[in-house]
């Protein structure tokens, strides 16, 4: 029997009762790659002899007794995330035969814990799209739809999950990279509390792996079910041992409640700067009346919700200065010039975008300072409620669009065209303030296409939404495979 849908806690079991062993499920995943993947595109940089060969090791360890929380389970893991004997290239044709010397340290955690690193999957060019092809590696399709996009960053993740490729991936998240493909491949993801899990050696090729405090991004678990999510999350969990801190983990509270009828909830499903699609509102809808029907208490408004609009526009400040630092004087010349021309009442998004590139340190030092009240702001909602639902993005996974200049690229939401960076707004809503977000699928819309939505938390109160996406996933029914 090919287990190759099964969830990690599933094949953990059949592990501990000698039921398989890990020889034969990293066989059964590499086969299923082997026949499967040409289409697809998901694996980019497979280490099936390595593989097998901590597969072998796994089933000698359980022969000794031995049992750790991931023990014989095939994984794989984000293209990004340096892997010692792999290239690292972020899909970067000029840093192809780029090799690090160490592994990052959740590839030594998954390892640590077990795991079988199957080998890595694809990504954007440097990450910086919400679609997932390079020149080096080509482009990872969506399982459910050949034509459309799995999303990105982390996008060969989620289509490896979607299409049996192993049980378990790591992926990242400053834009959405988690919730996004998740959303468009029918599987979860969590996108951590920001701070809660070390991303050292998660850089660009060539960069010294150091135990940096990122300012957006973070790294994360994704899976085919919620209750996986918190298995592989409390692997990934904790500060950097450079840094000789004690475990997150250690620090972490429960979920505030075990019932669905105990949480309080708030719904969102408009946001003033962009429509919502219908799928995505139906979806978010399926939601909302699962909860209400378990007993959950479900608002529709909350005066404590800080000001959507104002969080967007932040979010693209801080997201955008960081991510162009390094850009060379002379087009951050062309652009201040073009900036200077604006009208301050232009408040769009692609206009904070275009600023925020030419932003002085003072300017993000101010925007740092609002980024505190929309905090605390948070803070006082979550005293009211224990959860937000809201939208990912507004569709689901759109075709393919590799038009070179991303700005010229349109977003179509129910037969009208949007700027296509704009909607990572609803991915923003948790990145801003750091909260941690869970994306769990709804169903699918009227086209077939998965559909998701994300469970917004209290910071680093990451157990609580994980704890509501597995009774939405009892209640509603979660990750179904693709035909």
């Amino acid at each position: 029997m090919e287990r190759s849908f099964h969830t990690a806690e599933e094949l953990i079991t059949a592990l501990r009762a000698g039921a398989v062993t890990s020889v034969e499920l990293t066989e059964e995943a590499i086969d299923r790659i082997e026949r499967e993947d040409k289409v697809v595109n998901a694996i980019c940089l497979p280490d099936f002899d390595r593989a097998r060969a901590a597969a072998r090791e796994a089933d000698q360890a359980r022969a000794r007794g031995e049992d750790r929380p991931l023990l014989g389970v095939p994984v794989t893991v984000k293209e990004s995330y340096n892997i010692a004997g792999l290239p690292t290239a972020w899909g970067m044709p000029p840093h192809r035969d780029f090799m690090p010397d160490e592994d990052a340290v959740q590839v030594s955690r998954l390892k640590a814990a077990g795991a079988v690193v199957l080998g890595k999957t694809n990504v954007p060019l440097g990450l910086q799209d919400i679609q997932s092809f390079n020149e080096l590696y080509g482009t990872t399709t969506n399982p459910w739809d050949p034509a459309r996009t799995s999303g990105g960053s982390s996008g060969g993740s989620t289509a490896a999950l979607a299409s049996g490729f192993g049980a378990l991936s790591i992926g990242s998240d400053i834009a959405g990279s988690l919730r996004t493909p998740a959303h468009f491949c029918g599987i979860y993801a969590h996108k951590p509390t920001l701070g809660l899990a070390a991303s050292r050696g998660m850089v660009p090729p060539g960069e010294q792996a150091l135990p940096v405090d990122l300012d957006l991004a973070v790294v994360g678990p994704m899976a085919r079910s919620a209750r996986d999510l918190t298995l592989l999350l409390d692997v990934m969990a904790g500060p950097d041992p450079l840094t000789g801190g004690l475990a997150y983990d250690l620090k972490l509270p429960p979920a505030r409640h075990e019932r669905l009828s105990e949480f309080r909830v708030l719904v969102i499903e408009e946001h003033p700067l962009m429509p919502t699609g219908a799928a995505v509102r139906a979806g978010v809808n399926r939601v909302a009346d699962a909860l209400a029907d378990g007993g959950a208490r479900v608002e529709r408004q909350s005066s404590l919700l800080p000001d959507l609009a104002d969080a967007a526009r932040l979010y693209m400040q801080l997201l955008i200065s960081g991510s162009v630092a390094r850009f060379p004087i002379e087009t951050l010349e062309q652009l201040r010039a073009r900036v200077a021309g604006f009208s301050a009442d232009d408040q769009s998004l692609e206009t904070t975008r275009l600023r925020a590139m030419v932003s002085s340190h003072r300017d993000w030092m101010e925007a740092n300072n609002r980024r505190e009240l929309h905090r605390h702001g948070w803070r006082q909602l979550f005293a009211e409620f224990d959860a937000v639902v809201c939208p990912i993005t507004p569709t689901p996974a759109f075709p393919h669009d590799h038009n070179p200049d991303p700005l010229a690229r349109h977003l179509d939401i129910d037969g009208v065209g949007y700027p296509y960076f704009d909607q990572l707004i609803w991915a923003g809503l948790a990145t801003m303030p750091g909260l941690p977000a869970t994306a769990v699928p709804t169903g699918r819309s009227t086209d077939g296409l998965p559909v998701g939505v994300q469970l917004i938390g209290p910071m680093f109160e990451d157990r609580t939404p994980l704890r509501l996406a597995e009774l939405l996933e009892e209640k509603i029914g979660g990750f179904q495979a693709p035909k």
